[in-house]
């Protein structure tokens, strides 16, 4: 089991690696410990100071409807455009091409409309180190860090908001929660 870091390291891990993040107005994508996507969004204010407000859990409604956990994220992928008109044709194409490799939950399906040519992101941040990524992807850390979530989830879709998004957010959490018990059974 690799060693858990002092108090308070990840956090400013963390922060330091943000500061590196662009400002520029784009999109970007949140991955989760093994490098997969599994949130994209768009920032006409900022993608640096909008990233902040998810892994903060200020402002940010896909962190209050539980729909993903910030302790899963390890990495942001941001996509910097000249220009607002190109971010909603963007983050469609992206989310478009990355769910079809690892569902989203982004708790709502994108247009798809408009033409898109995918293209590599422009920079990855990485916001965890190394060794609290293998420490995180320990089964027996992730396992029930997962099925804590998926709790959570369950209780905010039953007692605050029900809705088609949130069903869709339930089968992402509930396939990595088997994903993550057949690795946990791998190791017993």
């Amino acid at each position: 089991m690799a060693e858990k870091p002092k108090f308070g390291e990840s956090l400013s891990f963390r922060a330091k690696a943000l500061s590196a993040l662009t400002n520029s107005i784009g999109v970007y994508a949140l991955c989760d410990l093994d490098n997969v996507p599994i949130y994209i969004g768009q920032s006409t204010d900022g993608i640096r100071s909008r990233v902040r407000r998810h892994l903060t859990s200020a402002r940010s409604d896909v962190i209050a409807n539980r729909q993903i956990d910030v302790w899963e994220i390890a990495a942001v992928k941001a996509w910097p455009v000249e220009s607002a008109h190109k971010i909603n044709a963007l983050e469609n194409g992206l989310f478009h091409h990355f769910h079809v490799q690892s569902p989203l939950m982004n708790g709502a399906v994108l247009a798809s409309d408009t033409p898109f040519e995918f293209s590599e992101c422009e920079q990855t941040v990485m916001v965890l180190n190394d060794q609290e990524i293998a420490r995180r992807k320990e089964p027996e850390a992730r396992l029930p860090r997962q099925i804590q979530h998926y709790l959570r989830l369950v209780d905010h879709f039953l007692n605050v908001k029900s809705s088609k998004e949130m069903a869709v957010a339930l089968d992402v959490h509930f396939a990595r929660l088997k994903k993550y018990h057949e690795q946990f059974l791998d190791t017993v």
